[in-house]
C-alpha cells in the first residue's frame, strides 16, 4: 500500500493522500494520471497505451515541441476528484497522452539540462540587467528534451521582455516561454523557517494563496507592526487567516469598543481586548495606556446601559472583586528564590579606627554593644586591641610634627625685621663715646653672637652631610629624620639676607 501511495512518504508538498488506492475497482475507472514536475508544476495526461503506472513510476509525456519527463502522483478515481477541485473540465481541456515508461537514455538527456539550469539563470539575470528590466528571474526548468526553457520571474509591475526572449532565444538556442509568479510562490520554493519554528506553509502544503487583508490583524488584536505582520516574502502571512472566523465569531458578545464608559473618578477609553478571555481593558487616556483597568466583559455591558440611564458608577469593578486579592502560595515547597545571593559586607575603615573596625568584623555579636562606645575612651591596657602599639605609634608620630611646627613659627618670629642691613665686623672700632655708643657697641656685640650661631649651624650641617654620604657608600640609610631634627632644633637656623 505504501507504494502504491496510500502513505505520504515523499516530500513534495503536492502530493495527495489516496485514500482508494487499496480497493482495485479505483485502479480501472479512469485512464487519467496525475504527473508532477519541478516548481509546483502537474499536469494530467491520458493512459491511452495502458500502461501499468503506479504512484512513483518516471514517465515521458507528451509536450509542445517534444515530450517532457514526470513523475506519477495519482492514479485511478481520486484523479476524477482532483479535476473537478481545480475546474479541469475534459470536454474544453485538451488532455495529452503518455509515451512511456523513462528510458535510461531519457534520463541520460534528462539530467544533462537539469544541470544547466542554475548556470543558464545566472546568464538570464545578467541580460535582464543590461537590458535595464525591472524583474527578477528566479528560476529556469528545462524541459525534459531540451527543446523548452521556463524562465520564472517576479515582477512589479508590467514588463515588457519581447527583446529578452530574443536575447535568451540567441543565447541558449531554445524555445523560451516566460512565466510570471508571485513573492508567495518564490518564497514557498525556496523555503525556509517561519517565526513559529515550523517550515514556510506555502512551502509544505499551500498550493493555492488567498489575499490577506490588515482587519485579519484588528479582529485578533494583533499590534499593526508591520514587520511582525510580514512574512519572508514580504507580504502579510498567510497564517493570519487561519483562526480569523473563529475571532469573528467570539467577538460577536464583545460590546462596543468606541464606547467610553463614565466613572465618578473620569471618563475611560477601550485600550485593549482578550476576546476569548472575556476581558476588556480600559485607560483613562484616550489615546494612550495611562491607569489601566481588566474590567469583564459583562461588567462593561453593564456599565454602559447605565450610563445610557445618565448613571455614572462609583468604580469601574465592583466590590467584590476589587476586595479580591490574589495570593500566590508556595505550593510546591520551594525555598526561596534569594537564598543565592550574597550577602553585602560592610566596607572596612581605613582611618584611625582600623583595630575598631577590625574587631568589629571579628566579633560581629558584639557589635551592637560596641558601637556605643566612644573608641577615644577605650582603655589602652585592653588586650583584645591587636593594633594599641600602632595607634601610639601614629600619636608619637603627630606630637612631633606639631612640635616641628611650633619651632619653625618660633624661628620666623626671631628672625631681623630690617632687611639689608649689614651686621658690624668683629674688628671694627668704636669711635664714639656715650649711651649712643654704648647702644651701638651692643648691637655689634648681638650681632657677633648671632654670626657665630650661623657658622656654628653651618658645620653641623656639613657634618651631618658627610656623615650621610659616607653611610650611603657604606649601604645605610643614614642618621634618621628624628636625629637631624634634634640638632635642628637644639640650633635653629637664623638666615640673614646679606649671606
Amino acid at each position: 500500500m505504501n507504494r502504491k501511495g496510500c502513505s505520504k512518504t515523499t516530500d513534495q508538498k503536492l502530493d495527495t493522500f489516496d485514500w482508494l488506492c487499496d480497493i482495485p475497482e479505483s485502479t480501472s475507472a479512469t485512464d487519467l494520471v496525475e504527473v508532477t514536475f519541478k516548481n509546483t508544476r502537474k499536469g494530467y495526461y491520458r493512459n491511452s497505451n495502458d500502461l501499468t503506472l503506479e504512484k512513483g513510476d518516471i514517465v515521458a509525456v507528451e509536450a509542445t515541441p517534444g515530450h517532457d519527463i514526470g513523475t506519477v502522483s495519482m492514479t485511478g478515481q481520486l484523479v476524477l476528484m482532483q479535476m473537478k477541485k481545480y475546474h479541469i473540465d475534459q470536454t474544453r481541456t485538451e488532455i495529452k497522452r503518455i509515451y512511456r515508461k523513462a528510458r535510461p537514455n531519457d534520463m541520460e538527456k534528462y539530467e544533462e539540462f537539469k544541470a544547466k539550469e542554475h548556470d543558464t539563470m545566472l546568464k538570464a539575470r545578467k541580460i535582464a540587467e543590461d537590458l535595464k528590466l525591472n524583474m527578477k528571474i528566479g528560476d529556469v526548468e528545462y524541459q525534459g528534451d531540451g527543446n523548452k526553457a521556463i524562465f520564472y520571474y517576479i515582477a512589479d509591475e508590467r514588463v515588457d521582455f519581447r527583446e529578452l526572449i530574443k536575447v535568451l532565444a540567441d543565447t541558449f538556442h531554445v524555445r523560451i516561454e516566460m512565466k510570471q509568479i508571485g513573492a508567495r510562490q518564490e518564497a514557498g520554493r525556496i523555503g525556509g523557517i517561519g517565526p513559529c519554528g515550523r517550515a514556510l506553509c506555502c512551502s509544505a502544503w499551500m498550493t493555492k494563496f488567498s489575499s490577506v487583508a490588515t482587519s485579519s490583524a484588528r479582529y485578533q488584536e494583533i499590534s499593526l507592526n508591520p514587520q511582525k505582520l510580514a512574512g519572508q516574502c514580504a507580504k502579510l502571512k498567510c497564517c493570519l487567516n487561519f483562526e480569523i472566523d473563529a475571532y469573528v465569531e467570539a467577538q460577536k458578545s464583545i460590546p462596543d469598543r468606541n464606547i467610553p464608559l463614565e466613572c465618578k473618578d473620569g471618563t475611560f477609553y477601550h485600550f485593549k481586548t482578550d476576546v476569548f478571555g472575556g476581558i476588556m481593558q480600559y485607560s483613562s487616556a484616550p489615546n494612550m495606556a495611562a491607569n489601566i483597568v481588566s474590567i469583564p466583559v459583562e461588567r462593561v455591558k453593564e456599565i454602559i446601559a447605565l450610563n445610557k440611564q445618565g448613571i455614572k458608577v462609583d468604580s469601574l469593578l465592583e466590590s467584590s472583586e476589587e476586595e479580591r486579592v490574589i495570593d500566590y502560595g508556595n505550593v510546591v515547597g520551594q525555598d526561596s528564590l534569594t537564598r543565592f545571593d550574597k550577602k553585602k559586607k560592610k566596607k572596612k575603615n581605613k582611618g584611625g579606627n582600623g583595630g575598631e573596625a577590625k574587631n568589629a568584623e571579628a566579633n560581629p555579636t558584639n557589635e551592637s554593644e560596641s558601637s556605643n562606645e566612644n573608641p577615644a575612651n577605650a582603655p589602652e591596657g585592653n588586650a583584645s586591641s591587636d593594633n594599641a602599639p600602632r595607634n601610639e605609634e601614629h600619636r608619637d608620630r603627630r606630637d612631633n610634627d606639631r612640635r616641628k611646627d611650633r619651632n619653625n613659627r618660633r624661628d620666623r618670629d626671631r628672625r631681623p625685621n630690617k632687611e639689608g642691613a649689614e651686621a658690624p665686623q668683629d674688628n671694627a672700632p668704636l669711635q664714639e663715646n656715650g649711651p649712643i655708643a654704648d647702644n651701638r657697641q651692643e648691637e655689634g656685640n648681638e650681632g657677633n653672637g648671632n654670626n657665630e650661631n650661623r657658622r656654628r649651624d653651618r658645620r653641623n650641617r656639613h657634618r651631618n652631610d658627610r656623615r650621610r654620604n659616607d653611610n650611603r657608600n657604606n649601604g645605610n640609610n643614614g642618621p634618621s629624620d628624628g636625629a637631624e631634627n634634634n640638632n635642628r632644633d637644639n640650633n635653629p637656623v637664623k638666615p640673614q639676607n646679606n649671606e
